[in-house]
């Protein structure tokens, strides 16, 4: 009996050597994102906004659309307004369709030239280039939920989005044109899963 015992207990001992040491399967990429989360969500929203619009200008500047995309909201994509009186026809872009058209020579239709009344027909691309940066704005006056650029045009982007942060770079207007010639560009913010996600860029300036 003892002997068959110590036979028993001899080959669970070769069984548990011999078998495979299993490592618990850690996700990175959850563990990445978790940690970014709860990094992100941990800052008060006037520094994240302060960190977020900064990069944003960076990355305009240096025409990295595809990391601008990153910042795209990811249920309510992004809108685009040229000026600050948005409206349903309005072009929004979710990732998906941004990452598709960045690089495409399809061209939309952003609105009305103020005063003219032209509509501004350009592709994605060129509407970055050539109206939300139409101006190196990566030295602009920062201000956080202040509309520094006023003038005589309707602006109901807290009608829009009531509850939202949003960031203000502002270039003044020149004395040679009694101020009027200045620029603003916002950025419109919106939390997801503890993360700051862009949902509106908007620009403005004088209008008629």
């Amino acid at each position: 009996m003892k002997t068959a015992a110590y036979i028993l207990i001899l080959s669970l001992a070769a069984c548990n050597k011999s078998a495979p040491k299993v490592e618990p399967r850690i996700d990175s990429a959850r563990v990445e994102v978790t940690k970014e989360t709860e990094k992100r969500a941990e800052i008060p929203a006037d520094e994240a906004a302060a960190s977020i619009n900064q990069r944003l200008l960076s990355i305009l500047k240096s025409k990295d659309y595809h990391a601008f995309s990153q910042y795209i909201h990811p249920q309510k994509g992004v809108r685009f307004s040229m000026y600050a009186y948005l409206h349903a026809e309005n072009k929004i872009f979710s990732k998906e369709d941004f990452d598709r058209y960045i690089n495409s020579n399809i061209k939309f239709t952003w609105g009305s030239r103020d005063g003219s009344g032209e509509p501004l027909v350009l592709s994605l691309k060129d509407y970055f280039e050539k109206w939300i940066f139409k101006r190196d704005f990566s030295n602009a006056e920062y201000h956080f939920n202040e509309f520094r650029g006023q003038g005589n045009s309707l602006n109901n982007i807290k009608e829009i989005y009531p509850t939202q942060n949003f960031t203000e770079n502002y270039i003044p207007g020149t004395e040679k044109y009694g101020g009027m010639d200045w620029n603003s560009l916002r950025f419109v913010f919106e939390e997801y899963n503890g993360i700051y996600y862009l949902v509106a860029v908007i620009n403005d300036e004088w209008t008629v």
